[in-house]
């Protein structure tokens, strides 16, 4: 039978790792609102958005033309993306553009991008 690595066959507690662990761990506030950030980057079409506008600030109707959908679909996803506070947006008339909120959505962005490009370059 083989052993599961998941589990310790011998409980023994590391008091010193403990502790340290414990002071830098989440508190379950902001591992929600983390959740919900990631949780609204793992669907493709929002992080095309992202990606779209991680160098330029386009309206929804640009945005709809650059991902080939809808404006009332655009506005969905932006609007959760919105709420979240991964995109602003300013008005300009009677046009609304949106842009990345800060530069740490972006980094985000980038990051996750990096690390699949070299997984993909793992695999291959």
């Amino acid at each position: 039978m083989i052993k599961s690595l998941a589990a310790c066959e011998e409980t023994v507690i590391h008091e010193d790792e403990v502790l340290a662990a414990s002071r830098t761990l989440i508190n379950r506030q902001t591992a929600e609102r983390l959740a919900q950030i990631f949780s609204a980057l793992s669907d493709p079409t929002r992080l095309r958005i992202i990606s779209a506008l991680s160098d330029h600030e386009l309206c929804v109707c640009d945005l709809s033309v650059v991902l080939g959908m809808s404006q009332s679909a655009v506005s969905h996803q932006l609007r959760l993306l919105r709420n979240l506070n991964l995109v602003k947006y300013r008005k300009e008339g009677r046009i609304v553009y949106y842009a990345l909120d800060d530069e740490h959505i972006r980094e985000l962005f980038g990051l996750g991008l990096e690390h699949t490009a070299h997984q993909e370059r793992m695999e291959a």
